[in-house]
């Protein structure tokens, strides 16, 4: 089998570029491991994706949002960062920036299963599910794939789309930093007494931190993140301890919380390759960038690296030069650097500095906020990542 693009992974970002390159004419090879049935049928798996303005629009220009039920969708109306037990702390609101709410939020398997609506009936997009790619190679006149069942699929690039821990990345060379967090994210739906007014907590506390998502009714995702130990403590408890464990730990600040949906539990691994393309080959979504969620950005630098690579291989299709070509990667390579490189790089700075929990970190954390709360061109520059 012959194509112009081959994709390594069918979640989101991969299903996008897919959609995007064969709305054009181009023809792609996107390759899974999953069932068809499972990645039209997504499962619920706790996470609720913070959309900014930004995505929303590239979502419904490629066809995506339309897909997602409107009951689904939630206002991220504010944000409140706190630290330790205070009430005080910085508050972005939407009236910063320019737009009359920060995003929005989605729940993550819905994400997933518009977008593989989206590519069904394009005969331009050849989707080969429950495959295993064996091996991978590059030259200067395209790429070849080898599956476990004998098939070998080429073509002029090669791209990665298979999460943070991609194989593709690891079989062509490209090394990447690896940040263990040494902690786990816990993620599920809860339901509480008091209106949470569509602002979202982000709580860093000493040995915890805690996060709230508002979702539609007096309903929240709730990420908590644990050291392992105490978090298979947490899992071990029964509904009514958990649900008591939960409260307190957000100081009944919401009035009486309930579970309402299963918890799932992920380790915290943050990734950054050392570059984002090699000889015919880009990398784009976890593949190129695993954010820590503590900024909710991962999913939306997703997208932003499916349009920064897009353009370039489109703007060369309609002008009939090589879509492959090394100053094109290149370029993108440096565009997708100057757009993420500062927020991972922030992104780490805030998770270093507010889960150290010695006496001078927590003066310095408090003081942060504070100082930070009281800048408005700050909280506008923050405000402007989300509202674009």
């Amino acid at each position: 089998m012959n194509v112009d693009v081959v994709i390594v992974g069918a979640g989101p970002t991969g299903l996008s570029m897919a959609h995007v390159l064969a709305q054009a004419g181009i023809s792609v090879a996107l390759l899974e491991r999953q069932s068809r049935a499972a990645l039209a049928d997504a499962a619920f798996d706790g996470r609720e994706i913070a959309l900014t303005h930004e995505s929303r629009r590239l979502m419904q220009a490629w066809g995506m949002w339309e897909r997602i039920p409107a009951e689904e969708i939630s206002d991220l109306k504010h944000a409140q960062v706190m630290d330790g037990s205070s009430r005080h702390g910085m508050h972005v609101q939407a009236e910063a920036g320019s737009e009359a709410q920060l995003g929005w939020l989605v729940p993550n398997h819905l994400i997933r299963q518009a977008a593989y609506a989206n590519i069904l009936g394009n005969e331009r997009i050849q989707l080969l599910d429950e495959v295993k790619v064996e091996r991978v190679s590059t030259d200067e006149q395209g790429c070849t794939v080898s599956l476990a069942d004998g098939r070998v699929i080429g073509g002029k690039l090669l791209i990665a789309a298979d999460s943070r821990f991609s194989e593709t990345r690891r079989a062509l060379g490209i090394p990447a930093h690896m940040k263990d967090y040494g902690k786990s994210m816990m993620v599920f739906r809860a339901q509480h007494d008091v209106p949470h007014g569509h602002v979202a907590w982000e709580w860093f506390g000493y040995g915890q931190t805690r996060a709230l998502l508002p979702l539609n009714g007096n309903q929240a995702s709730v990420v908590l993140t644990l050291p392992h130990s105490q978090m298979q403590q947490l899992q071990a408890l029964d509904e009514d301890a958990f649900n008591i464990d939960i409260q307190r730990r957000f100081e009944h600040r919401l009035g009486t919380m309930k579970r309402v949906s299963v918890s799932t539990v992920y380790p915290l691994v943050g990734v950054y390759s050392s570059r984002f393309h090699a000889r015919r080959f880009a990398l784009i979504g976890d593949a190129a960038v695993g954010m820590h969620p503590v900024t909710a950005h991962g999913f939306n630098l997703g997208l932003t690296s499916v349009k920064l690579l897009s353009e370039r291989i489109l703007a060369a299709h309609r002008a009939g030069q090589d879509m492959a070509a090394a100053s094109l990667l290149e370029s993108y390579t440096w565009a997708h650097r100057r757009a993420s490189l500062p927020l991972y790089t922030a992104t780490n700075l805030v998770v270093s500095l507010y889960t150290n929990d010695r006496a001078p970190a927590r003066v310095l954390r408090s003081a942060v906020l504070r100082v930070a709360d009281a800048l408005a061109p700050f909280k506008r520059m923050v405000a402007s990542q989300l509202t674009g």
